[in-house]
C-alpha cells in the first residue's frame, strides 16, 4: 500500500501519512498482499509450462507417437505362431518405453542439456568446456571467461580429474571422442531420411484395406490403366478423349500407398523453404488428437477382446517370450525396437521447450496413451492373428475409420518434420564445430531462431527419403533400418552421458557404474538384435551414416591440418615490426579486412600479400569468425578487439564469436558493429593509459600496464576484451579518488594535461579511422589450396589430395559466406602443404 505523492494539500499529506501509518499497523496485510502476489505468479507459471506442455505435443513427440502404425507388423512379420508370443512382445515394449523414454531420456538425459540445446553435438560442446578436448586449438583465454562459458576446477585427486587427465592425455583419445559423436549424429541423419519414410508409408497403408475401389476410382477420373508385371506398374496415361497416348511412365512401385506416400512426401520436402512457423499451431492439436484417438482406440479394443492382455506388466513374460521364442525372439527385437524410435529426436528437439514441460507431456499424455495403444493392438491380434499385416487400421472400429487414417496421416507428416528439422539442426551444430562443409543456412523465423532451412540437405533427404520409399517393398525393410540406426545413437549417448555424469555432475563412481551397466543391458540386446537384420535392410543406414561421417570427417580433418599449417606459418611479431610504421610498403587510403582463421597472430597470407604486391591499406584489421563449443555468445561479448603492434602500425585484430546456435550473417549490421567495438576499443585503450598515467603523477609509482599494450610478440598473454578494460579501468579510478590531500592538488594541474593530450590523440585517431572507412574497404580474403606433402600416406593424398578438395569445390565460398560485395573482393591465392 504506497501513499499519493501530492504535497501541495495538507489534507493529502494527512490521508497519505495515515494510509502509510496503517499499512505499518497492519502487517498482516502485506503478508497477505504478498501471498496473494505469490500464488497469483505460481498459477500464472503453471498456466505457461501447461501450455508449453501442449505445445510440445506437436514438435517434439510426432515421430515417437507414431510408432503404432508399424511396431508389431515388423515384430511379427511371418505372423503370430503363439498368442502368448504377443502377450511377451508387449510385456518387452512396456519394459521399454519404461526404461529408455522414460526413465533414462526424460529424467537423466534430458538434464544434460546445453542450456537448453539437446543432440550428440550439445554434449559433444558441453565436455569440450569441462575438458581440453577440442581438436582445433582456436580458443583463447578470454573465451573461457563468457557468460555462457562454464568450466570447472576439478580436485586434483577426485575421479573426474583423472578422468579429464585421461582424456587429455594422448591425441588420439580425442579423436576417437570425436568420431564417436560423428558417427552418433550421421546415424541421427539416416533416421531422418528413414522416418518420414516408414511414418508416411505406415500411415497411408490404410488405403490398402479398400484399394480395388480407390484404383477403380483413378482409372475413371484419371483414365489410368493398370498393368500389373513382375516387379512394377505401368501406367499409360490418356489426357484426351480421343485416347491420344501421351506419356508412358514405369515407376518401380507395387501399391497405390507408395505412390502416394511419394507425393506426400515430396510435398513436405518442397514446403521446407517456408519454415514451420507458419503451420506449427496445427502440429499440437493434431498429435495430441492423435494421442487421444489411439489411447481411447487402446481401451476399447481391450474390453472388447481380451482385457487378460494387462498382465504383459509382469516382467514375468519377458523370460517366458525369450525362453519360448529362442533366436526368433532374439531377432524380433529389431522391430519391438520401433516402439521406442523418436526417442533421440526427443533429445535433439529439448531446444524448442523447457525441460519440466516436456516431462509433463510424456508422463501425463505420451506414456499412458502408447501403453494403451500397443495393449489395444495387442488384445485385437491375440483374436485375430492374421490381421498382422495391417494390424494398427484393422483394429480401428469401421464408424471411425476414415477419420483416423486422416489423423494418422497428418500425424506422419508432424512426426517426418520433426525429424527434418531435428536433422537441420545437427548439421548446423556441425558445422559451427567445423564437422561439416559450408552450406546455406536461412532461418525461416525472426521469431524463432532456432527455426533454420538448408536447402542442399533439404533435397538430399528428399531424394534420399524418395529413394528409400519406393526402394524397398514392405515396410519391414524400412523398420530394419531405422532400428539399426536408433539403436547406434542410444549406445554413443550413453557413452557420452558416462563422460558428463563424471566431469559435468560430478557423480560418484557407484552412480555412474549403475548407469552404465543398465544402460549397455537394454541397449546392446537391442544392438546385438539389430545386427542380425543387416542383410534384411539394417545395412542402409550404416550406408547413408558412412557416407556422411565420410564427409564430416574428412572435412574437419582438412580443416585441422590446415588450421595447424598456418598456426606453424603464421608471421612473427619482429618481421612485422622490422617492417615499421609503413610495413615497408605504400600505405594507400582506406581499411583492409584480411579474413583469417586464426585467431592468434598474423597469418602467413599476410606476408604472401605484401610480399607480392607493393601496397597497403592505412588500416589493416585481421577478421576471425570463430565458434565456440557453447550455445551462444551474447551480443556485447561477441567481439574480441586487440591492437597489433604500435599505435602508429594503424593494425587490429578482431575476433567475432559465435556458439553453434548462432548464425553470422556478413551484412551491414555486422561490419557495423565491427566499427563499433573498434572504437569503443579506442577510446577504452586511452582511458586506460590516461588513468594509469593518473596513478603515476598521484602516488609516484609505476602501474603495471600490460594489458593495454597488446602488440608484444606474445600477444597471448596480453589480450584485452572491451569487458576486462572496463574491470580495469573502474578499478583505476578508484584508485585515484581518495580524500583530498596536498600531493593530491599538487597533480591536478599534470593530470589535467595529460587528459588533454589523450583526449585529443584518442580524437584523432577515430577521426583516422573514419575517414579511412570513407576512402574505401576492401575485403581480402585467402584462396589457398591444400595439398597433402610429399611423402604423406596412401591414406592422406586421397583425404586430403581427393575427397577434401572436391568438398571445398563444392561448398559455398568464403565471398558468399561473408556477403562481400564483388567489386570490394581481393582473393588471394595460395598452396600449403600439410
Amino acid at each position: 500500500m504506497v501513499p499519493r505523492e501530492q504535497t501541495s494539500d495538507g489534507a493529502d499529506k494527512k490521508n497519505s501519512v495515515w494510509i502509510l501509518d496503517n499499512a505499518i499497523d497492519n502487517p498482516m496485510d502485506q503478508e497477505a498482499e504478498k501471498l496473494r502476489n505469490t500464488q497469483r505468479e505460481k498459477k500464472i507459471s503453471t498456466l505457461l509450462l501447461l501450455r508449453l506442455a501442449f505445445q510440445s505435443l506437436g514438435v517434439v513427440f510426432g515421430d515417437l507417437g507414431t510408432s503404432p502404425l508399424y511396431v508389431f507388423y515388423n515384430t511379427f512379420p511371418n505372423g503370430v505362431k503363439d498368442p502368448e508370443d504377443v502377450i511377451g512382445a508387449l510385456s518387452v515394449i512396456i519394459y521399454s518405453l519404461t526404461l529408455i523414454p522414460l526413465i533414462k531420456y526424460i529424467f537423466i538425459v534430458s538434464r544434460a542439456n546445453d542450456s537448453g540445446q539437446g543432440g550428440t553435438f550439445a554434449l559433444y560442446s558441453l565436455l569440450c568446456r569441462h575438458a581440453n578436448i577440442n581438436t582445433i586449438p582456436n580458443q583463447d583465454r578470454t573465451d573461457e571467461e563468457l557468460t555462457t562459458y562454464s568450466r570447472s576446477i576439478f580436485d586434483e585427486h577426485s575421479f573426474a580429474a583423472k578422468t579429464k587427465r585421461w582424456l587429455e592425455g594422448q591425441r588420439h583419445r580425442k579423436s576417437i571422442l570425436l568420431i564417436l559423436v560423428i558417427v552418433g549424429s550421421c546415424m541421427v541423419i539416416g533416421d531422418g531420411i528413414l522416418t518420414p519414410a516408414i511414418s508416411v508409408l505406415s500411415a497411408t497403408g490404410g488405403i490398402k484395406l479398400d484399394q480395388p475401389k480407390m484404383s477403380d476410382g483413378i482409372t475413371q477420373v484419371l483414365g489410368i490403366e493398370f498393368f500389373h508385371t513382375v516387379d512394377y506398374l505401368s501406367i499409360t496415361v490418356y489426357l484426351f478423349p480421343s485416347g491420344l497416348k501421351l506419356l508412358t511412365l514405369c515407376l518401380f512401385y507395387t501399391e497405390v500407398v507408395v505412390l502416394v506416400s511419394v507425393i506426400i512426401l515430396v510435398g513436405l520436402f518442397s514446403i521446407q523453404h517456408h519454415g514451420t512457423d507458419k503451420i506449427a499451431w496445427l502440429f499440437a492439436p493434431v498429435v495430441f488428437l492423435w494421442f487421444l484417438l489411439i489411447g481411447g482406440i487402446g481401451i476399447i479394443n481391450i474390453c472388447k477382446y481380451d482385457t487378460h492382455v494387462l498382465k504383459a506388466f509382469s516382467p514375468i513374460y519377458i523370460y517366458r517370450y525369450f525362453k519360448r521364442g529362442g533366436i526368433d525372439g532374439w531377432t524380433s527385437l529389431g522391430g519391438i525396437m520401433l516402439s521406442i524410435t523418436g526417442t533421440e529426436a526427443v533429445f535433439a528437439d529439448l531446444s524448442h521447450f523447457p525441460v519440466p514441460a516436456i516431462q509433463i507431456a510424456f508422463t501425463v499424455v505420451v506414456f499412458p496413451s502408447l501403453l494403451l495403444a500397443y495393449s489395444g493392438q495387442a488384445a485385437y491380434l491375440i483374436k485375430n492373428s492374421d490381421h498382422v499385416v495391417d494390424l494398427f487400421y484393422s483394429s480401428i472400429p469401421e464408424s471411425i475409420y476414415w477419420p483416423v487414417f486422416l489423423v494418422a496421416t497428418a500425424a506422419a507428416v508432424v512426426a517426418s518434420q520433426a525429424t527434418i528439422s531435428a536433422t537441420f539442426s545437427l548439421i548446423k551444430q556441425a558445422l559451427a564445430l567445423g564437422c561439416f562443409p559450408r552450406v546455406k543456412v536461412v532461418h525461416t523465423s525472426k521469431k524463432y531462431l532456432q527455426q533454420i532451412y538448408i536447402p542442399d540437405i533439404n533435397w538430399i533427404l528428399m531424394i534420399l527419403c524418395v529413394a528409400v520409399t519406393a526402394g524397398f517393398k514392405n515396410q519391414t525393410q524400412i523398420g530394419n533400418a531405422s532400428g539399426t540406426a536408433v539403436a547406434i545413437v542410444m549406445l554413443v549417448t550413453t557413452f557420452l552421458m558416462i563422460l558428463i555424469m563424471i566431469l559435468v555432475w560430478r557423480c560418484h563412481w557407484t552412480l555412474v557404474v549403475i548407469f552404465t551397466v543398465l544402460s549397455l543391458i537394454v541397449e546392446g540386446t537391442y544392438f546385438t538384435a539389430v545386427l542380425f537384420k543387416v542383410n534384411q535392410g539394417g545395412w542402409v543406414p550404416l550406408a547413408i551414416a558412412a557416407t556422411f561421417f565420410v564427409i564430416m570427417y574428412v572435412w574437419h580433418y582438412g580443416m585441422v591440418k590446415r588450421y595447424e599449417f598456418e598456426m606453424h606459418s603464421k608471421v612473427s611479431m619482429a618481421y612485422i615490426l622490422g617492417l615499421g610504421p609503413s610495413l615497408g610498403l605504400v600505405r594507400v587510403p582506406g581499411i583492409g579486412l584480411v579474413y583469417t582463421e586464426l585467431a592468434k597472430g598474423v597469418p602467413p597470407i599476410f606476408s604472401h600479400f605484401i610480399t607480392n604486391l607493393p601496397a597497403i591499406h592505412s588500416v589493416v584489421i585481421f577478421v576471425c569468425v570463430k565458434y565456440l563449443p557453447v550455445y551462444t555468445v551474447p551480443e556485447e561479448e561477441r567481439f574480441l578487439v586487440r591492437r597489433i603492434g604500435p599505435k602508429n602500425f594503424h593494425m587490429f585484430r578482431c575476433v567475432a564469436r559465435y556458439g553453434y546456435k548462432d548464425l553470422h550473417k556478413k551484412d551491414d549490421d555486422f561490419e557495423e558493429k565491427l566499427f563499433e567495438n573498434l572504437h569503443m576499443f579506442v577510446r577504452l585503450e586511452y582511458l586506460m593509459e590516461e588513468c594509469s598515467e593518473s596513478e603515476i603523477s598521484l602516488y609516484g609509482q609505476q602501474t603495471q600496464q600490460s594489458n593495454c599494450e597488446e602488440w608484444p610478440p606474445n600477444d597471448d598473454n596480453n589480450s584485452l576484451t572491451l569487458s576486462s578494460i572496463v574491470d580495469l579501468t573502474i578499478s583505476s579510478v578508484g584508485s585515484i579518488m581518495p580524500a583530498e590531500s596536498p600531493v593530491h592538488l599538487s597533480a591536478r594541474g599534470s593530470v589535467a594535461s595529460n587528459r588533454g593530450n589523450h583526449g585529443q590523440n584518442e580524437s584523432n585517431e577515430i577521426e583516422f579511422l573514419n575517414s579511412c572507412r570513407a576512402a574505401g574497404i576492401v575485403h581480402i580474403l585467402g584462396n589457398t589450396v591444400v595439398q597433402a606433402r610429399r611423402g604423406s600416406n596412401l591414406f592422406k593424398k586421397i583425404a586430403i589430395n581427393y575427397v577434401y578438395a572436391l568438398l571445398r569445390k563444392m561448398c559455398r565460398e568464403n565471398s558468399v559466406i561473408f556477403n562481400v560485395p564483388h567489386e570490394s573482393l581481393l582473393n588471394v591465392g595460395q598452396v600449403f602443404y600439410v
